[in-house]
């Protein structure tokens, strides 16, 4: 340094040149060397804060679809709750709400479903069991927080109906389906009578309403047909409610019924 200072640098550039010809490639090796190393915790540091990144994004997605799923499974409840107001109200009858929870073993070789009300909510064995979209079925026995219904797809269900405008009477038979295939047969009590095809079928109704009530809707005519070996005419009818995909239901109880839940009365109001 003393040299350099004292003759400006020209006594000692020789020397600067052939130290920087050592330990130049020298220094250059090494940081090749030691580079890499020295950013290791670096690089660890900056894939571990990208793994947490990932997993909170993977966590959010997984929020997120979820609360999309329930969404709608929330809102196909929520209208099925309105349509059971709706219908309380146009067929003035109150209802007690409940929740399909069960359905039937296929080895008990009926159609049953069960719900999550039972005595103590005022229900009692023979009583119409609906939903928003028409007749259900009627419920067979209860225990206190349960009931099991019978399905009017059953094949030993039988409902009287009525037909169309012209209120011609007779007797549904089901055929024990559950699915798009389920239909029920219309036994005709006026035999020389022949319904119209998309004509709707009510329950003709039963005396003190047990086990149906009169005038909730049961299906539509699909097609006629005459029996030979009965000599009656007979009727296909494809019901409104789709039984394999019960959930909300709603059973037929007096007005004012004592129930340990929400009964909805005649008006829509809920008591």
């Amino acid at each position: 340094m003393t040299l350099d200072h004292v003759n400006d640098g020209a006594a000692v550039d020789p020397l600067r040149r052939l130290a920087g010809e050592v330990y130049g490639p020298a220094e250059s090796g090494m940081d090749t060397v030691v580079g890499p190393v020295l950013a290791v915790p670096h690089w660890l540091r900056s894939h571990r804060d990208l793994a947490a990144e990932v997993d909170a994004l993977q966590s959010d997605n997984d929020r997120l679809r979820s609360q999309l799923a329930s969404s709608d499974y929330d809102r196909n409840r929520l209208q099925e709750y309105d349509d059971l107001t709706a219908t309380a109200e146009s067929l003035g009858y109150a209802l007690v709400p409940a929740r399909v929870v069960a359905i039937g073993p296929a080895q008990s070789f009926s159609r049953t479903v069960t719900i999550d009300a039972g005595s103590r909510a005022g229900l009692v064995p023979d009583q119409t069991v609906v939903n928003g979209d028409g007749l259900v079925g009627r419920v067979l026995r209860t225990t206190a927080t349960t009931a099991t219904v019978l399905l009017v797809a059953d094949a030993d269900s039988t409902v009287g109906g009525r037909v169309g405008k012209s209120m011609k009477v007779g007797f549904l038979h089901g055929r024990g389906d559950l699915g798009q295939d389920a239909r029920l047969d219309l036994e005709l009590v006026d035999q020389s009578y022949v319904p119209a095809q998309g004509e709707t079928v009510v329950t003709w109704g039963s005396q003190d309403g047990a086990p149906y009530v009169s005038g909730v809707p049961v299906g539509t005519v699909e097609s006629v047909y005459s029996s030979l070996r009965e000599t009656t005419q007979r009727a296909v009818i494809t019901p409104f409610v789709d039984f394999s995909a019960l959930d909300v239901v709603g059973v037929v109880v007096p007005s004012g019924t004592d129930s340990d839940r929400g009964v909805i009365e005649v008006d829509g109001s809920v008591r």
